[in-house]
């Protein structure tokens, strides 16, 4: 699936895609929470891009714990502390591999969703970004349990975590600001879940 040099392409042009949509990420965010989301997330991964030159030398583990890092210390809000944590999961993981196939991607995943449960204390149906990995999680292992190939898996995760999306619109916020708007965040889609689905679609895309 995946090996050192394709995982720094992924997260370079992760790093592009949030760069292109901070504004979109922004203007979500302005309606039911801090309203800095895409800029936040945008300075994150330009301060990973500049480390990347320094990848090359590391396996996949080390890649990700080091953009984990990045973002706990470059990105504001609660988006640093949660995207930091959950890559930072995902490089234990992935400790000294220097590949990466299908069935470790399920278990990065896992790890990632740990790890903003723990840092977030939040779960599934909160209109958080559980809400959109925990569906591409569960589609993802049963597209693989069905025999599908990774391709397909990736394509079943991505689609359940854009439903994911459009599932935040239908639930009440009860964590972060968004909580505090209680009713009023009804129809508005979750900014995390939609950075989360971005990511995930240019692993789709290029793995």
């Amino acid at each position: 699936m995946a090996d050192v040099k394709k995982v720094i392409e992924i997260i370079d042009k992760i790093a592009v895609d949030i760069e292109e949509q901070k504004h979109f990420l922004t203007e979500l965010d302005n309606v039911i929470g801090d309203g800095d989301h895409g800029i936040n997330m945008a300075r994150g991964f330009k301060a990973v891009q500049e480390v990347e030159p320094t990848f090359a030398d590391k396996d996949i583990g080390a890649i990700l714990r080091t953009v984990g890092m990045k973002l706990v210390s470059t990105v504001g809000g609660s988006a640093g502390p949660l995207y930091g944590t959950a890559f930072m999961q995902a490089g234990a993981f992935m400790k000294g591999k220097t590949e990466a196939d299908i069935h470790d991607f399920s278990g990065i995943l896992e790890k990632m969703i740990a790890g903003v449960q723990k840092r977030g204390k939040a779960v599934q149906g909160e209109k958080t970004m559980l809400d959109s990995m925990f569906p591409a999680k569960e589609a993802l292992d049963a597209a693989l349990a069905a025999g599908e190939d990774g391709k397909a898996a990736l394509a079943a995760a991505v689609k359940a975590a854009e439903e994911g999306i459009e599932y935040t619109k239908t639930i009440i916020a009860t964590k972060g600001r968004a909580s505090y708007l209680g009713e009023r965040s009804l129809g508005h889609q979750d900014p995390g879940a939609t950075s989360f689905t971005l990511m995930l679609k240019d692993v789709a895309d290029l793995a």
